[in-house]
């Protein structure tokens, strides 16, 4: 995929830097993992420090320093995740700053606005987004209409298209009706790319891979498609093997600031007793800084005992930087094993979860 800051392979893994940076993070240990798109977040952007401020400062290339490909999401998300504190209506989305109460207006023309002030390669529509779980199926259909008008009004409003790429987002909840209409109206919008919204929200896996591959079965295959808020290493895995190209997620940064790191065969926990004289380091095959110079011994006494000394902040940077660079590690190994046709990758577990992804995809398929 090639984006005005260079090209990109996929599937990928986009680590989330809200303020547009990877909180505890360097730009340069974000390249070394071999990140390739950071994804910044709108809303909390506009709120602090404002996007007029990160256009003053060359957009968020210019302020962040990041030389790589940026997302920027819409700001829709916070519809779930700041519910009660959001009014949504036909026009937008009224939010409450939960800080000091002041109000903001978000319309798809203020989300698209912004955004272009922010600068990032890609940008989203602004969607009504809905919980999966959500109960109300008349509030499903609603929102549904809703983000295809709303994509109407983005696309008008879009100022930058040959800077910024506006992708749509496909809804519905987990109706296969409502996500096939969500599905020909903006297919018929025919914009740059495509994500897959609305799930990752405590749905089962049975649904939420269903309506996965559906998305991916209809969306064009000659561009990206976007699965959002997807961060398990067994999600990506199942979704690449589904079709989709596209991955962000809080969960592999927010995850190491509590002490748990990823590895191939799972996750482990470092504040846990068992860890305290264990000499070695989180993977012995990682390149990462955190496994080429710390033991698990020292994180586990770092987060166990310290609080708010340097050790403890110092302990949650190296630990990201492994998850994230863990993250960037399975994506470019399911790249390779695209590339070579073949479903083991430097003799791990790929191979036992592919077989997995290969059966759910059956499943998802035949409807059973």
């Amino acid at each position: 995929m090639t984006l005005p800051h260079g090209q990109v392979e996929t599937p990928m893994f986009m680590p989330v830097g809200t303020k547009g940076t990877v909180k505890a993070l360097t730009t340069d240990q974000l390249k070394a993992a071999g990140a390739q798109v950071v994804l910044g977040n709108t809303y909390h952007l506009e709120v602090r420090p404002g996007s007029s401020f990160v256009e003053r400062h060359g957009y968020l290339h210019g302020l962040s320093g990041w030389k790589g490909g940026m997302l920027t999401d819409s700001g829709g998300f916070q519809m779930v995740s700041l519910l009660d504190l959001a009014n949504i209506t036909e026009e937008g989305v009224q939010f409450k700053n939960p800080s000091d109460g002041s109000l903001m207006m978000l319309r798809p023309e203020d989300s698209i606005a912004i955004q272009n002030r922010l600068g990032a390669d890609i940008i989203m529509q602004l969607d009504d987004v809905v919980s999966s779980v959500t109960p109300d199926a008349e509030r499903f259909a609603e929102a549904t209409d809703r983000t295809t008008r709303w994509l109407d009004r983005c696309i008008k409003a879009h100022s930058r298209p040959n800077e910024q790429n506006l992708f749509a987002i496909v809804q519905g909840g987990l109706d296969p009706k409502l996500r096939e209409k969500s599905l020909a109206d903006l297919i018929a919008r025919n914009t740059p790319g495509y994500a897959v919204g609305g799930l990752a929200g405590g749905e089962d896996k049975s649904s939420f891979w269903r309506a996965v591959a559906q998305c991916t079965a209809r969306l064009p295959a000659n561009k990206p498609r976007y699965v959002m808020g997807i961060g398990h290493p067994l999600d990506i895995v199942i979704c690449s093997a589904l079709g989709a190209d596209m991955y962000d997620s809080v969960y592999v940064t927010r995850t190491a600031r509590f002490g748990t790191a990823l590895r191939w065969d799972g996750k482990i926990q470092m504040r846990q007793s068992r860890y305290a004289t264990d000499m070695r380091p989180i993977d012995e095959f990682c390149p990462c800084e955190a496994c080429q110079n710390f033991t698990r011994s020292y994180f586990h006494y770092a987060l166990a005992n310290e609080t708010t000394s340097r050790v403890l902040k110092s302990a949650q940077s190296l630990i990201s930087l492994h998850n994230v660079t863990f993250s960037q590690r399975l994506t470019e190994a399911i790249r390779q094993a695209i590339k070579e046709g073949k479903r083991e990758r430097e003799g791990v577990v790929v191979v036992v979860v592919v077989v997995v992804a290969v059966v759910v995809v059956v499943v998802a398929r035949s409807g059973a």
